[in-house]
């Protein structure tokens, strides 16, 4: 048996109803990857590595092509 997720808003969510902001959640059986999903559509579940995230997220912020 899968244990549940627990699964983190974004701090950029803001108020209200919380159905419109991003989630990610860590799991237990794949410490390196990376749970995302959108908490309005949450059975759709995005898995990816820190990594990944981390080249998205700084190609983002500067600007560049990703590798």
């Amino acid at each position: 048996m899968t244990a549940p997720l627990t699964w983190q808003k974004s701090s950029f969510s803001g108020g209200g109803t919380g159905d419109d902001c991003v989630e990610l959640a860590l799991p237990s059986t794949a410490p390196n990857s990376i749970h995302l999903r959108e908490s309005d559509h949450p059975a759709t579940i995005l898995t990816t590595t820190p990594t990944a995230i981390h080249a998205l997220l700084a190609t983002i912020k500067h600007g560049t092509d990703l590798p």
